[in-house]
Order: structure tokens, then C-alpha cells, then sequence
């Protein structure tokens, strides 16, 4: 990488943006369709030091031309992929001293380079080195990138997908990294979170003790209204192909205010082996809690008209409470495998306070491998929900 072109240092088209705070961010971007190689580059304020940072498509390469040094990772067989909806990140972190890079969400599950400068903290080395790299200040990058997010803080670990309140979190989760206190949320997360954690937000209760049952009997009667509605959305996704077990309902609480992808709170309930396709979220936050049975949730890097695989894949049961922000667990799908039982979820969505697009549909991949939007709609109000089921059981009976 010694040979950088010196258009790169005349590039006219070059854009700098400074370091939220110096020696340490995330570049998140995109590219330029059918590029076969990309180069940024960090520097400090008087662009004496410069790091410079080349994917292409065999691999990424990090070069330093102040110090004439290449930082090779040599387990990294992948840069830029087939894939015009890929997303790519790069990592900068002055305080641990690591470079990585991923494809997909920011986050150690999708890294393909990683560099660890691997002095220890006796060393004299890891000082001067923590001082020199907390020297940079901008990242500049030129034509053919197109720049996401820049995020303040590098990738250290996984952020744990379950919440859990601060009454009941040990010592051992946090030094585990087990569960996500619920004060790490975002704002946004932390009003939703606090609104359905409650110990009386639970499906039955003292009003109505069988509401799961009813829910349940519902769904298995034919003539009766989930049954019903079931059926009726079996094109709801795929208008030329109807799939039975790619449908769920949608009961909704309250009224859309313009703060969230339809009404920010949802009943959604998912008979066993009913699935939703592989969607996105619409940059928003979210919480998700589990009121009865479980779910399972196949958690992909990005939303994607080619098949690509999930990094990771999570069963939440009864009770477990999980997120969604901005930038992470945003491109999912949910399937109950759970044969003997119905799953119920309440799911909630708002914008964050940044948000300036609010953009009203949920993305999704169709059978046809094309990019569609959903928008979020009502199959019935809560009230109204429960008060049907109630006739229903009641008539049950009789």
C-alpha cells in the first residue's frame, strides 16, 4: 500500500469530518456501485500523520505513511463483497489499541480485520503509541464512499441483547457483560422500556385471567376472529404467492402520534411456526418484550436483495425484554418454533429526538428477492381486541 496514488492528497472531491473525540471513532458507509477498491484516511490536525485505510476485494490493508508501516491482518481473506446493499465499518480505537473492520452492523459479530498493536501496559511502547494515536483528529474520505455514520465510540464487545433493570442486575452480569442495564439505553429506549416493564403489564390479568387462552382458542377455531384475519393475510407479503405461516396480527395500543412507523405500540401475536420476512426497522428505536411464549429472532448484518446469511440467532422467552437502535439489531426475522404454544410480543417504536426522516415503513425482502415497503398497519385496537376475545371464550361455553 506504499504506492497510494497521489491523487489522494490532491483529491479536490475530498471530504474531512473531525473526530468526535480525538483518537477513536466508527466509519460507517457505503459504496459506489461496481468499485473494485476504497481508500480513507485518518489524520491529526496538521496532516503530518496519516493512516490510511484500503478496502478492495480481496482484503483490507491499513497503512500508516508517517511511520511507513502496513498493518496486515493475516486471517483476512475479505474486503469488498458482490453486494451493492453491503455495508461496510471501519474501527479506530487509541485506548486498546486495535483496528477492525466488518461488513454489515458495527459490531464484533461481522468483523473480517482486526490488527492489535499488542503492547502490554509495562511497555514504554504502549504509552508512546496511546499518545500517538490519540493524535487524530479527522477522517477524510474521498469519491466512491458514502458515508453513513461516523459513531464516537470504537467497537470493544458485544452489547448484550437482553435488558435487564438495574433492581435486578448483579455485579457478575455486568462483569459478565450478560444483560444490557436498562440506564445504557438510549433516552428514546429508556421511556419505551420503562412503559411496558412494569410487573402489571401482563397479558392475564385480574380483568381478564384466560386472555392467552382465548387468544389461543381463537386462532385454532375456524370461523372465529384470528383464525380469520389469519387467513386473509396469507398475500400480505407476497400478493402472488400466499403463505399461511408468513402472517401475524397486529393489535395496536393508543394512536400514532408521528413519533414512530405507525402506532408505537403493538400486540403482535405469532401462532407456532408463523414467521415475518427478513425487514428492517426504519433507523428507530425499539423495545421488545416476550408476554407469553417465545420467539425466536434471526439477527442479519443488513437488509439485502441477495440471500445472506444471519450472524446470530436468539430465543427470548416469557418475559425477556430486548432492543433495537439506529445503528444495531436493526435487520431481523422472527419465527415462533415453538410447536405447543402461541407466542405473543408487545413491540414498541419511536424515533429518536436526531431523527429528522421519520420514515414510515418497515423494508422487507419478498420471496422474489425484492426490496419492499411495509407500512405498519392495524389489524385492531386493543380494547376492541380484548373485548372480542372475551366474547368469544365467554361463548365458548355455551
Amino acid at each position: 500500500m506504499t504506492n497510494l496514488p497521489k491523487s489522494l492528497f490532491l483529491n479536490k472531491n475530498a471530504k474531512n469530518t473531525p473526530l468526535i473525540i480525538h483518537g477513536q471513532c466508527v466509519f460507517i458507509f457505503k459504496i459506489t456501485k461496481n468499485v473494485k477498491e476504497i481508500v480513507f484516511s485518518l489524520n491529526n490536525t496538521d496532516k503530518v500523520n496519516n493512516i490510511f485505510v484500503k478496502f478492495n476485494t480481496k482484503k483490507i490493508v491499513v497503512y500508516n505513511s508517517n511511520l511507513n508501516e502496513t498493518y496486515v491482518d493475516n486471517n483476512n481473506k475479505s474486503g469488498l463483497i458482490d453486494n451493492e446493499d453491503a455495508i461496510y465499518w471501519f474501527s479506530f480505537d487509541s485506548q486498546n489499541q486495535i483496528l477492525k473492520a466488518g461488513i454489515g452492523e458495527a459490531r464484533p459479530d461481522t468483523i473480517i480485520y482486526e490488527y492489535d498493536f499488542s503492547y502490554t501496559f509495562k511497555e514504554k511502547k504502549y504509552e508512546k503509541n496511546k499518545i500517538y494515536l490519540e493524535s487524530f483528529t479527522n477522517l477524510k474520505y474521498y469519491e466512491n464512499i458514502l458515508p453513513i455514520k461516523l459513531l464516537r465510540d470504537p467497537i470493544v464487545s458485544n452489547i448484550p441483547l437482553k435488558i435487564k433493570n438495574t433492581n435486578e442486575l448483579t455485579m457478575n452480569d455486568v462483569a459478565e457483560n450478560k444483560y444490557l442495564p436498562h440506564s445504557n439505553l438510549s433516552q428514546t429506549s429508556q421511556q419505551l422500556y420503562d412503559c411496558i416493564s412494569g410487573t402489571k403489564f401482563i397479558l392475564d390479568d385480574d380483568d381478564f385471567p384466560d386472555f392467552s387462552k382465548a387468544i389461543e382458542y381463537s386462532i385454532a377455531t375456524p370461523g372465529l376472529w384470528c383464525h380469520e384475519k389469519l387467513k386473509s393475510k396469507s398475500t400480505e407479503f407476497n400478493p402472488s404467492t400466499p403463505d399461511l405461516n408468513e402472517t401475524y396480527l397486529r393489535i395496536t395500543l393508543g394512536k400514532n402520534s408521528g413519533e414512530s412507523p405507525g402506532i408505537p405500540y403493538v400486540l403482535e401475536i405469532w401462532p407456532s411456526n408463523h414467521y415475518s420476512p427478513i425487514h428492517s426497522h426504519a433507523a428507530t428505536d425499539a423495545i421488545i418484550r416476550v408476554l407469553y411464549g417465545e420467539i425466536n429472532v434471526k439477527l442479519f448484518p443488513f437488509l439485502s436483495k441477495k440471500t445472506i446469511e444471519p450472524f446470530g440467532t436468539k430465543v427470548f422467552k416469557k418475559d425477556d425484554i430486548t432492543w433495537i437502535s439506529p445503528e444495531l439489531n436493526q435487520v431481523h426475522q422472527l419465527i415462533n418454533l415453538n410447536n405447543e404454544s402461541t407466542c405473543i410480543t408487545i413491540q414498541c417504536y419511536m424515533y429518536g429526538e436526531k431523527n429528522r426522516i421519520h420514515y414510515d415503513y418497515f423494508d422487507y425482502i419478498s420471496e422474489d428477492n425484492k426490496l419492499e415497503q411495509y407500512e405498519p398497519d392495524s389489524d385492531m385496537d386493543f380494547v376492541d381486541f380484548k373485548l372480542l376475545m372475551k366474547k368469544e371464550w365467554t361463548n365458548k361455553s355455551k
